[in-house]
């Protein structure tokens, strides 16, 4: 523990007075700063002006970051028949109905992203308490209750990341790895805060994009200059 606290301690100063930076900025501060010894996530959190307890408030949607996420996608999908056939040709990772859902009851995750055919929401939906706090649940909304079974695994896989607000009022996701080049790492982050903007829903008031802050797994954060973070 003593030789993490001296790291940390270093990234600290390292990191001290340096607020409200450029993009560019804050990720080579990260990016010279992430030192564990495994290939850090480079993290974003944002800070919006919405109260997600009201349904006109409340922000969700999915992103093709441009660079991918350097993260291996495992997909689950629910599906019968065809389109079961279907799901394992297009590299799902586990592709099932009842047997999958008694799997999931049984404290059985291991997936990042789950997928489902309409027909199947039925079964899907005894999971909610489950898979819902996970952030797992099949959802029309994002792409991933649909027949286009095939091109919902491709984009999963591909670097499509899902984003919800959370009771705070911030939204989290991770938006590359610390050995991605800082320019890929600048266009992603632009990426994910231009669909974050894009879905500001109806009811909010106010302020929409408070703060937009980037940290490494192990590392402390920066916050970013708004301006430089919206645009290119």
């Amino acid at each position: 523990m003593g030789k993490l606290g001296k790291r940390i301690k270093s990234a600290y100063a390292a990191f001290d007075g340096k607020q409200n930076v450029s993009v560019e900025e804050a990720l080579a501060l990260i990016k010279a700063n992430a030192s564990a010894k495994f290939d850090e996530t480079i993290e974003i959190a944002m800070n919006l002006g919405v109260d997600p307890r009201h349904a006109d408030q409340m922000v969700r949607g999915t992103v093709n970051l441009p660079n991918g996420t350097g993260k291996t996608v495992r997909v689950a999908v629910f599906a019968r028949g065809a389109k079961a056939d279907e799901a394992k040709e297009a590299g799902a990772d586990i592709v099932g109905a009842e047997d999958l859902m008694e799997s999931i009851q049984g404290g059985t995750i291991d997936f990042d992203r789950c997928i489902a055919t309409p027909d199947m929401m039925p079964l899907v939906g005894r999971l909610g308490k489950i898979l819902g706090p996970r952030n797992l649940m099949p959802n029309p909304k994002v792409g991933t209750v649909t027949m286009d079974v095939k091109g919902a695994i491709e984009a999963a896989k591909g670097g499509q990341v899902q984003f919800k607000v959370e009771k705070a009022g911030v939204i989290h996701a991770g938006v590359g790895k610390a050995s991605f080049d800082a320019e890929k790492l600048a266009e992603n982050v632009r990426a994910f805060v231009e669909a974050v903007s894009r879905a500001k829903p109806t009811g909010a008031k106010g302020t929409y994009l408070k703060k937009i802050s980037l940290s490494s797994t192990m590392g402390p954060g920066v916050s970013l200059d708004l301006t430089s973070a919206t645009q290119g």
